[in-house]
């Protein structure tokens, strides 16, 4: 296990908006393979903490280190961290997928220029094998049909699918899932739930904040519980859900079931 690289490596992470400190110090490492649920109750910290992965959000301290690679950080003046070289940050985030609640598709573009667009414009793969992988990428997510259609013409739950082909398509490192399935219709999250199983089969690391506990449970190699900015306790699945040992976690759990 220990032989594995490290595909991201956190420590001691720290994030604040004004007087109000959301991060209080995280620590965690996701091997090549792993699949990491963050599960947690609203306001724990979840979706700062991976927007602090791939520098959506500036961390205020502590380090992030996406494939071996240590993102540099300088002082911003104001008690803050900002990037230290501005291409590094590109270049690392570049191959990182990252999904989101809300698809953040472009509008004015069809599926199949969503997904050719970083390829192409980002990392200068050519257009034609831009497109050949799109297509293949667009097949597995059962988009096939759907390529030259334009998000706004799609369900919810297809332009999810929509945009995982996108992060998919610059052959991520590790991809980063930002609750994937909260801002769909439930008839419409077995859908997207199946093609994140089918990369976690595939040993595809991956960092997935999600509510949708038994689906953690199912894909996930470990689980990290966060309470008010901490780890408040990590482990299995089997040990997570299974034998919770804080009273919080046992308690986050029953609330959802």
């Amino acid at each position: 296990m220990s032989e594995r690289e490290a595909a991201i490596s956190i420590k001691d992470l720290h994030k604040r908006f004004g007087a109000f400190e959301v991060l209080k110090g995280i620590s965690l490492e996701a091997k090549k393979g792993d699949v990491i649920a963050i599960i947690g109750g609203s306001g724990s910290g979840k979706s700062t903490f991976l927007r602090c992965v791939n520098m959506l959000e500036m961390p205020t301290s502590g380090s992030v280190a996406i494939h071996g690679e240590e993102i540099q950080m300088k002082t911003d003046g104001r008690g803050g961290q900002m990037p230290a070289n501005r291409r590094q940050i590109e270049r690392i985030r570049s191959r990182l997928g990252m999904v989101f609640q809300g698809f953040h598709l472009w509008q004015h573009m069809t599926v199949l220029q969503n997904v050719i667009e970083a390829p192409v414009q980002v990392m200068g793969v050519s257009r034609d094998e831009a497109i050949a992988r799109a297509e293949a990428l667009l097949d597995r997510v059962g988009l096939k049909a759907k390529r030259d259609a334009y998000p706004g013409f799609l369900s919810g739950g297809q332009q999810q699918r929509a945009a995982i082909a996108r992060a998919l398509a610059v052959d991520p490192h590790a991809m980063l899932f930002d609750e994937p399935t909260s801002a769909l219709d439930p008839e419409l999250v077995g859908e997207v739930l199946h093609v994140i199983g089918d990369l976690a089969k595939e040993k595809r690391t991956m960092i997935l904040v999600t509510h949708e506990m038994k689906f953690a449970r199912q894909v996930a190699s470990h689980v990290v519980f966060l309470h008010e900015g901490k780890i408040a306790e990590e482990g299995t699945p089997e040990e997570c859900f299974g034998a919770p040992k804080s009273e919080r976690l046992k308690k986050f759990i029953s609330s959802i079931h």
